[in-house]
Parts: structure tokens; C-alpha cells; sequence
């Protein structure tokens, strides 16, 4: 097995057909009679709300699932894919929006899982010194410089995002599914992808790119399908279509601006959280910053600049050196996040599906987590939990069949609506929201950007950690910019732009 594709293989494009593609689980139909032709060779843009089937149809595509009904048609065949295996077999890889990485395995393991290159008599002996250069390869094609004998629990988000794909290139892809791959990148390691993705259609490649950042898709598809309620309402040439009729097709309405007017910044209060010298080893030295009740403020920088890290240590979810917490003008001793909800002070981490919920359970549970003191006097009460389930369903617009499922059958964007339900339950004064809008379609990102609003608008104090430069632009009074470990400065909304942001983050300024 090669680390790299060779620059003269030139693959036969696959030739793919959907034909009235249907496929229901229990009781709720996601997809219905979805027919479309894939463009060989060619990069399309899968767009769509979440909860649109797009996800559902690529893992029909990749042997994840099976359709309940219509023909899958390859090459003119028709095709029965009943696993993960046989997609691969014809070329057909699918990167997952959700990481399916062993956690406790290596880079390298984690590459070869599954097709691990063998030696010896028999092939009785595993090859690791030959894994490891060809893995080393695979890492640096995707613009990773780390070790590849690293765990996977030890990155980063952004990290193992890019060692998904490393993975997805080295299985000789001929039809390249890529679900939401710059969630977690910055702009430099989008713009490496976009470049793969390039050389990639040159050597004959078709890459279905699913994304809701319009401008990407605007940028580097040549067509797009709109799906919506599980059906195909459109298929058309990029360059035919604007992003707002983009954005119109996928929502089946005229969507308004996405960013809500942002309001005055409140007017001079004590500090709801006030945070000084604040040092996480290894990662941010003598932070400080203080947010206002009623004030967004934003932290921008680029990844590994350690925003995620410093919140971690403010609650206690990583070991922190120094610095003092103030939360309403009271010094405060934050040990853990059980600690910070007793205080006021919530988060939303950026890694929903191994950090914020838990999957497996149902939504009821995952909703009062935080807050389980509230229905247990001193057992709990599920008919007063499942009401609280039934008001957040109704005022955070999640979209499920019924209310007795498991949180893993949720769209990622419905996920990621219930971990805000669920980490606003317990009532903070104080919320930290890491990466909020990630992987979510446009109309939920404009749910999610009103919500926010809203809960300044109440007088909570909101931080924002967003590598979406226009997400914090259009939403935040103040903007914190983080390099290498340290606050660089604090931009007011009258300085916000791409070009001052990215200049401090870069430390080009």
C-alpha cells in the first residue's frame, strides 16, 4: 500500500446513480425516492439543512447503512453494498463529520487499521517500521509535521480531522466523500485541502464535498444538489447559483441575513467574569480578560494558539498553575465543571460527540444532566424531566421523529442544538461556547446566532470560541485574539475585521 497517491495514476472516474433512493429508521422516513447522478471526475457540493438526508445517503453510498428501497447503480451495475468494505473494494471512501479514530491507538495504527502491512513467514509479524515511514508520508501530504507513534487522544480537534483524511487518501480513493472537512481547520490548512482536492480531480477523482460554508462550495464545486426533507429539490451548475439562492433552496424559503442586528454593547457594569493571570502549562501563560453581563465577547486565534485549553483550565478540566476566577465581583475556587454550573458559569465544548453528550443515552437525560438535582427529591421524577424535554425541543427547534430516542440518531446539527439546551438548563449567568455553529447548516446557524442574542439580550454574559472569523465579526462587542499561548489584545466591534484579526493572530501586525 502506497503512503501517497502517484501523480500518474489516472483512475477511471466512477460513474454513480441514485434511483429513487428511500430509507427509513423505525418509524421516520429520512429519505424519499432521491435520485441524481453523480458527476464523474468532478467536485459536487451536498448541501442541505441538517436532518436533510445528506449524511444518510452518503453512508448508503459508503456500505455504513443500506437502503430500504431504489437501486444504487455503479460503473452501470447495480450495486448492494453491505458494508464499509465492499464501498472501499470499488473506490469509494467517505471521511466522516463525527471522527471514527481509536482514541488509544496511534496515528500510525490508526492509519493502517484494518489493512495493516505484514511480514515474516506467513505474514505472522506486523511491519511497524514501514507502517510508520508510509504513515509519516501520509501526515506530511495533509500539512501534519507531528510523530506519528502520537496517540489519537493527545491531539487536538483540528489534528484529528487532518489524520481522517491522511487516512481517507491512502485507501486509493476513486470517489472521495468529504463530510464537513474544515469544521475544525484554519484557513491555511483549508486552503492545503482545497489543494489536494485539486490534484485529486486531475488524476480522475470525483469528490462529493458536503458543507454548509457556502462560500467554500461556491469556490471549488462545479455542481451542487440541494437536498431537503430527504428529496433532491435541485441540481445545477455552481456557477449558476448565488449563495443566497443557495441558501433559499436548502431552508425552501427566502432566508433573511444571517447575522441578527447586533445590539449596543451594555453600558459600564461589574464584570460578571473577571479572570487574571490565568496559566494552563503548556498551553496559555498570564491570560486575562473580563466579560460583562449582557456582552458577547469573542476569542479568536488560530488553532493550537490554546483558547480551548484556557477554558479548560478555568474549569477545572485541565490542570491550571496560576490566576485568580471573579465571578459577580466574588473571587471564586473552580476545581471542577461540577464547581463552575454550582457558580454559574457553563460550557459548550467544541467536541459534542466525546465531550459535550452522550450519545447512547436519550434526550431526556443528556437535557438534565447538568441539572439533576432540580428532579431528584430525592428520586427522580422522569415525567417532570420529560417536560422539560418537550419545552427545549419546542424552544431550540430540535427536529427529531419523537422524543424516545438515542442522541446518536440525531443530525449532527439537532446534536448540536440539544448540548446548548443542555448545558443552559441549569440557568448560568456565565456561558463559554466553543465552536458553536460547527457543522451546522445555515438555517440553524441563524437559530443558534438569535439564541445568543437573546441570552445577552437577558443579561447573561456570552464568550464565544469561533475559528468562523465572520461568526465572530457579525456577533461579538469584543473580540480577545490569542497567539501562541498568550492574549495579543482585545479588538472593540469598531475594529473588527478580517484583516486586524488575522494580522494579530498571526503576529504580522
Amino acid at each position: 500500500m502506497n503512503a501517497t497517491r502517484p501523480t500518474t495514476e489516472r483512475p477511471a472516474p466512477l460513474r454513480v446513480s441514485f434511483k429513487g433512493i428511500t430509507k427509513s429508521f423505525g418509524p421516520v422516513q429520512v429519505l424519499h425516492g432521491v435520485d441524481f447522478d453523480l458527476p464523474p471526475g468532478q467536485v459536487l457540493g451536498l448541501l442541505g439543512e441538517n436532518g436533510a438526508g445528506k449524511s444518510t445517503l452518503m453512508k448508503i453510498l459508503a456500505g455504513f447503512e443500506q437502503a430500504g428501497g431504489g437501486e444504487l447503480w455503479v460503473n452501470g451495475r447495480v450495486q448492494t453494498l453491505a458494508h464499509a468494505r465492499d464501498a472501499e473494494a470499488l473506490g469509494i471512501v467517505l471521511i466522516h463529520q463525527e471522527f471514527s479514530l481509536a482514541e488509544d491507538l496511534s496515528v500510525a495504527q490508526n492509519l493502517f487499521l484494518g489493512h495493516e502491512i505484514r511480514r515474516g513467514w506467513g505474514g505472522l509479524l506486523l511491519d511497524d517500521e514501514r507502517m510508520r515511514a508510509q504513515a509519516q508520508q501520509a501526515v506530511a501530504q495533509v500539512g501534519l509535521t507531528l510523530d506519528v507513534d502520537t496517540r489519537v487522544k493527545d491531539l487536538i480537534v483540528a489534528e484529528k480531522q487532518l489524520v481522517e483524511i491522511a487516512r481517507a487518501l491512502m485507501r486509493q480513493a476513486r470517489l472521495l466523500i468529504m463530510d464537513e472537512p474544515t469544521a475544525t481547520l484554519t484557513p491555511t490548512e483549508a486552503e492545503r485541502l482545497f489543494g489536494l482536492m485539486r490534484q485529486l480531480k486531475s488524476e480522475g477523482v470525483t469528490l462529493v464535498y458536503i458543507s454548509h460554508k457556502l462560500d467554500e462550495v461556491e469556490r471549488i464545486t462545479d455542481e451542487v444538489v440541494v437536498m431537503r426533507d430527504g428529496r433532491c429539490v435541485a441540481q445545477q451548475p455552481t456557477a449558476s447559483l448565488s449563495r443566497q439562492q443557495m441558501a433559499n433552496l436548502m431552508v425552501g424559503r427566502e432566508l433573511a441575513d444571517l447575522y441578527p442586528p447586533k445590539t449596543s454593547p451594555p453600558a459600564s457594569a461589574a464584570p460578571a467574569l473577571r479572570v487574571t493571570g490565568l496559566c494552563v502549562p503548556g498551553w496559555a501563560q498570564d491570560v486575562g480578560f473580563e466579560v460583562a453581563p449582557g456582552e458577547i465577547l469573542g476569542f479568536a486565534g488560530l488553532v493550537g494558539a490554546g483558547r480551548t485549553e484556557l477554558f479548560e483550565g478555568l474549569l477545572g478540566l485541565r490542570e491550571r498553575s496560576a490566576g485568580t476566577v471573579e465571578l459577580a465581583g466574588q473571587p471564586r475556587t473552580i476545581r471542577g465543571p461540577r464547581d463552575a454550573v454550582r457558580l454559574g458559569l457553563t460550557y459548550l465544548s467544541e467536541d459534542r460527540k466525546g465531550k459535550g453528550l452522550h450519545v447512547h443515552l436519550g434526550l431526556r437525560e443528556n437535557l438534565t444532566l447538568m441539572a439533576l438535582e432540580r428532579y431528584a427529591r430525592p428520586l427522580l421524577q422522569p415525567a417532570q424531566e420529560q417536560q422539560a424535554l418537550t419545552h427545549a425541543v419546542q424552544a431550540f427547534g430540535i427536529r427529531t421523529g419523537h422524543l424516545q430516542v438515542k442522541v446518536s440518531s440525531l443530525s449532527g446539527g439537532n446534536q448540536q442544538k440539544l448540548a446548548l439546551a443542555k448545558v443552559l438548563h441549569p440557568a448560568p449567568r456565565v456561558v463559554v461556547l466553543d465552536e458553536p455553529t460547527r457543522g451546522v447548516d445555515v438555517g440553524a446557524k441563524r437559530d443558534i446566532y438569535l439564541l445568543i442574542q437573546q441570552l445577552a439580550s437577558q443579561g447573561l454574559a456570552v464568550v464565544i470560541i469561533s475559528s468562523e472569523l465572520m461568526e465572530l465579526i457579525g456577533m461579538c462587542h469584543r473580540v480577545a485574539v490569542m497567539r501562541a499561548g498568550r492574549l495579543q489584545t482585545v479588538l472593540d466591534s469598531d475594529h473588527l475585521t478580517e484583516e486586524e484579526l488575522i494580522a494579530h493572530a498571526t503576529g504580522t501586525h
